[in-house]
């Protein structure tokens, strides 16, 4: 007897025959079922569900072959072997046979041992089918949950990485992934001052283990954009948190550039990229920009290098970036698309406007229909006025009136503390603290930066501002701001934050006070801050910006007002 026995179908219209099969059958251990023509063969198989079917070629009213196909049809991916009955001899018959669905013959007269042969191997190979499907079914579902799950990632993944700038006007961009996840990054952010931060990363590898260190990364290098910090701290801050995370053998790559609008100019840090293409308006002339540092996530804190190169820009002069996928692409060949081949694009080039669309135009048809084995990402960046890429614009929760309302703080800086920290990053991260302050993010920072900068340079060090009148002025003053800070032993600003709620809204109250020797401002505010008696001091920036500015004790105190109104903050 059978461990477990199975449902076999026998359809012959022969009845001794069909007699003689079905005894064997159920000697064998097993169950049946009898049909005498196709038609009821068919039946049968909708009915009873057979194991296996063992099926008479020549019969009535609809023969085995046409049953076998109707069969098939109908069990679908379901393995249901069929062994054709046959004492048909012929090879073009019998492969008749195997094209209707059958998977075997058994000739008459049958053979007992060969039959009982045949029917376990079938039980096994329906066994093996089964087992087979369930997993298949099972690793679906798997791929259902994981294409889910990534999907969800993914939308997380976009919204940290992909929250900048990138849609202003002089900026073109292509990131193409070459799985769900891009282990290239390419971020973009406005500064509170205005200019703006670009960063293209490559990290090891391509999909979800490249793409991990890209949501700190992001993190970081927007959140110390929107309170103004500089390159320095923001690549030292990214490269001490991949240096922790990263495991070892996995780096990212990076170009870093700070775009000044204002200053007409770009400081770079690259580290592990190939060489960046700076293309000039006027002459078409092409600048290589190269790496001269290591990829981030390599050296330590105390080894790390953020030193910078700066590069003068006019109107229309354009950076193009792109991470190794572009010169690294492959064509049918296993040819690389390499440099020459880039900077045949640029010579070649008749239209600055188009050079962006032929990069990728010419690299796509150079790959063809091999694809692509890596993440790839272009980028163009073009230097214009500020007023054309507008006001910086930094998210807040418009209409939400929470947070600190009625409060006050003092804020003092010392001695070296002084001469080689920022304070502007601190500072805005306070008053951010208060959301309807963050929408004025930028002038906030911009009136605390030249607050800053009057208190210690003018007030601290004692520089002159009248220095600033021209070109050789301005070297004369920064040579003499150097001298004065390394023989500075003393010194200090501290900073008065007075916030209060008001009917309308709220009034933020900002006094500077310094220990230097003030200047002579009576009489001056008749002026009403004009250019006249403040060279340099940018009084007339601050003014433009505050509700109101005051002078104090004798001119090594300033105090200025800053009113919002909730409603104008929810229109």
């Amino acid at each position: 007897m059978v461990d477990v026995p199975l449902n076999i179908l026998i359809a012959d219209d022969n009845k001794s025959d069909r007699l003689i099969l079905a005894a064997i059958v159920k000697k064998m251990g097993h169950k049946v079922c009898v049909a005498e023509d196709g038609v009821q063969a068919v039946a049968q198989y909708h009915s009873e569900k057979p194991d296996i079917i063992l099926l008479d070629v020549m019969m009535p009213n609809m023969n085995g072959q046409e049953a076998a196909v109707e069969i098939k049809s109908s069990a679908g991916e379901d393995m249901v072997p069929i062994i054709f009955l046959t004492s048909l001899q012929d090879a073009t018959d019998l492969a008749k046979c195997l094209d209707s669905g059958g998977d075997d013959f058994l000739t008459k007269p049958y053979n007992k041992i060969i039959l009982q042969a045949k029917i376990n191997a079938f039980s096994r190979m329906s066994k093996m089918h089964y087992i087979l499907q369930q997993q298949r079914n099972l690793i679906s579902d798997h791929n259902e949950h994981m294409v889910h799950e990534q999907e969800v990632a993914k939308a997380v993944y976009d919204n940290v990485t992909h929250a900048g700038c990138l849609n202003l006007p002089n900026i073109k961009h292509m990131l193409s992934p070459f799985s769900v996840f891009n282990g290239d990054v390419l971020l973009a952010a406005r500064k509170p001052s205005g200019s703006m931060h670009i960063l293209l990363g490559d990290f090891t590898g391509h999909g979800l283990p490249a793409a991990i260190g890209a949501m700190p990364l992001a993190e970081i290098f927007y959140g110390m954009t929107a309170k103004g910090f500089l390159m320095d701290d923001i690549l030292r801050e990214i490269n001490s948190k991949l240096k922790k995370i990263l495991p070892i053998g996995y780096f990212c790559c990076v170009c870093m550039v700070n775009l000044s609008f204002r200053k007409q100019q770009i400081e770079v840090w690259m580290g592990g990229l190939p060489d960046f293409y700076l293309l000039r308006h006027d002459t078409g002339q092409v600048e290589k920009l190269a790496s001269t540092h290591l990829p981030l996530g390599v050296l330590s804190s105390q080894g790390f290098d953020s030193k910078t190169q700066r590069y003068s820009l006019r109107r229309n002069d354009r950076l193009f970036m792109w991470s190794d996928g572009i010169i690294e692409s492959r064509n049918d060949q296993g040819d690389l698309f390499g440099e020459t081949r880039l900077m045949d694009i640029f010579n070649g080039n008749q239209d600055q406007e188009q050079l962006f669309d032929n990069i990728v135009n010419t690299v796509n048809e150079f790959t063809g229909e091999s694809g692509k084995d890596d993440d790839t990402t272009l980028l163009e960046v073009k230097m214009v006025p500020e007023a054309e890429v507008g006001e910086v614009d930094i998210d807040m929760s418009r209409g939400m009136i929470t947070g600190p309302t009625d409060w006050n703080m003092r804020y003092t800086l010392r001695g070296d503390t002084l001469k080689t920290f920022n304070p502007l990053p601190v500072m805005l991260g306070i008053l951010s603290d208060v959301p309807a302050l963050h929408g004025l993010s930028g002038q906030l920072y911009t009136l605390m930066a030249e607050l800053f900068s009057n208190a210690f340079e003018h007030g601290v060090l004692g520089l002159s501002s009248d220095l600033k009148k021209d070109a050789k002025g301005f070297a004369e003053y920064y040579a003499q701001r150097e001298l004065a800070m390394k023989s500075m032993d003393d010194g200090q600003v501290m900073f008065e934050f007075d916030h209060s709620p008001t009917q309308a809204g709220g009034l933020l109250t900002l006094t500077v006070t310094d220990s230097g020797g003030g200047f002579d401002y009576v009489g001056k505010q008749a002026n009403q801050f004009s250019d006249a008696g403040y060279s340099g001091r940018g009084i007339p920036l601050i003014v433009s910006i505050c509700d109101s500015l005051e002078y104090l004790g004798r001119g090594n105190i300033v105090k200025v007002t800053l009113s919002w109104n909730a409603k104008g903050l929810e229109e």
